[in-house]
């Protein structure tokens, strides 16, 4: 059964993950795609670690069940890593991206052998120089889209506008910052993708 692109957001209580993941899904879904996103309900104190999940394809997602081997994994606080095994069921062929001012170097002794794609991106530094806050969760998600290419970043881009438009209606300056730290995270993070594709070639 195919289920398109299988997604897990590993967090914390209060830093958007589970925002990110119904953001990425709304998007996804006013591009004609079939989606799903919710969070993994337990005990969602201000700070305790959370999981969120997205399924998202072309074809019909028959199945509504957490997801144990996704393609794409977001880990939206690095302290995650050392006390969560965040690469658990992970494919080889797939990804992990890290909101993280460290080099993927420094992280991979904490990523359990893990062998595939692995990529940082310092999410907290680029939401406080657009929004003045520490609100990770616009990076991850321009992160997300970047690596996995499960949307065109133009047709991202213009269902995020709308999307904040609708959550920030009274808030303009939070719908262009938003919007700044989405084009930051495409910027930083398309320079290291040409690098792999190129060293893959």
């Amino acid at each position: 059964m195919n289920n398109g692109l299988e997604i897990r957001w590993h967090g914390r209580g209060g830093q958007g993950a589970k925002t990110a993941a119904l953001l990425l899904a709304d998007a996804a879904f006013q591009t004609g795609q079939y989606v799903q996103g919710f969070p993994e309900y337990g005990p969602e104190r201000m700070g305790a670690p959370i999981t969120a999940y997205n399924r998202i394809g072309r074809e019909p997602i028959r199945v509504h069940s957490n997801i144990y081997t996704p393609d794409l994994v977001l880990v939206v606080d690095e302290t995650l890593l050392h006390s969560v095994d965040v690469t658990a069921g992970l494919k080889e062929e797939g990804a992990v991206i890290i909101n993280t001012p460290k080099t993927r170097e420094e992280l991979l002794p904490l990523l359990h052998g893990y062998r595939g794609s692995v990529y940082t991106v310092d999410a907290r530094k680029i939401s406080e120089e657009t929004l003045g806050k520490n609100f990770p969760n616009s990076p991850m998600l321009a992160a997300a889209v970047a690596v996995s290419g499960v949307m065109e970043k133009e047709a991202f881009l213009k269902e995020m506008r709308s999307l904040y438009g609708h959550k920030f209606a009274k808030k303009p300056e939070v719908i262009e910052g938003n919007m700044q730290a989405l084009y930051r995270t495409f910027d930083e993070l398309g320079e290291i993708l040409k690098r792999n594709i190129r060293k893959s070639a």
